[in-house]
């Protein structure tokens, strides 16, 4: 079965040339010109991969990427940039996005991309399946990966996919201390230059979304000059 890519791109010379050498490496290739186009024909077409750019009319990438995880649609997403900026690396990659290009890149080094990341990602599908049947239940935090759904106290909270995978990836080694480089290429799948704040960001939105003081965890502790380990409330 061929892949769908989504390309979002408003430089038509950009956006010719991904689509010609994505179906030169045998892919389908559709095509949106603004953010707004981009983010209907991702929902409606379900692409297996989306290439969005940052900067674009109507919506930027941000916000399209963003809206897609609100939606819970988890389709790979690479970011495509000018800006060689650390911030916006990080806030897209918290935002959801799976890799981060920044222009000027050769059309050889965006196949390249798209061929690992869809690569990961049917591995972690497979993995996902297998996982499903699982069921968490510590303290009066309850999280059921079929349903994609996490209670506290009976009281749904909302997460994105990746929050809610790091989440799991903990529960799956509780009590195991994980560094900031493992959840970084566990969660991630991609060396993000030993760039381990992203991991941190999301340990943060984890705490103040389950912990009742998240500035004295009983869920998620830190652990000075380590990482990180998920451990069952005492008491």
């Amino acid at each position: 079965m061929t892949n769908k890519i989504l390309v979002v791109e408003d430089e038509l010379a950009i956006s010719t040339l991904l689509q010609y050498n994505l179906k030169q490496a045998g892919y389908e290739v559709i095509q949106a010109f603004d953010g707004q186009e981009g983010l209907n024909r991702a929902v409606a077409e379900l692409p297996d991969l989306i290439l969005l750019d940052l900067m674009l009319p109507k919506k930027d990438g941000m916000e399209v990427c963003k809206e897609l995880r609100i939606q819970k649609i988890g389709t790979p997403i690479i970011m495509l940039t000018a800006k060689d900026d650390e911030f916006d690396k990080v806030l897209g990659l918290e935002l959801g996005a799976d890799d981060y290009m920044t222009k000027p890149f050769s059309p050889r080094e965006v196949v390249a991309r798209v061929k690992a990341v869809l690569r990961r990602s049917k591995v972690q599908e497979q993995t996902t399946e297998v996982e499903r049947e699982k069921t968490y239940h510590i303290g009066a935090l309850s999280v059921y990966p079929d349903r994609f759904e996490v209670t506290l106290d009976g009281k749904e909270l909302e997460f994105t996919p990746k929050e809610f995978e790091l989440l799991v990836y903990l529960l799956d080694n509780k009590n195991r201390v994980l560094t900031r480089d493992q959840l970084l290429s566990a969660v991630w799948h991609y060396d993000f230059a030993g760039d381990t704040r992203i991991v941190d960001v999301h340990i943060s939105h984890l705490r103040d979304q389950i912990e009742e003081n998240s500035r004295k965890p009983k869920f998620i502790k830190t652990i000075r000059g380590l990482g990180y380990k998920f451990e069952e409330p005492k008491g």
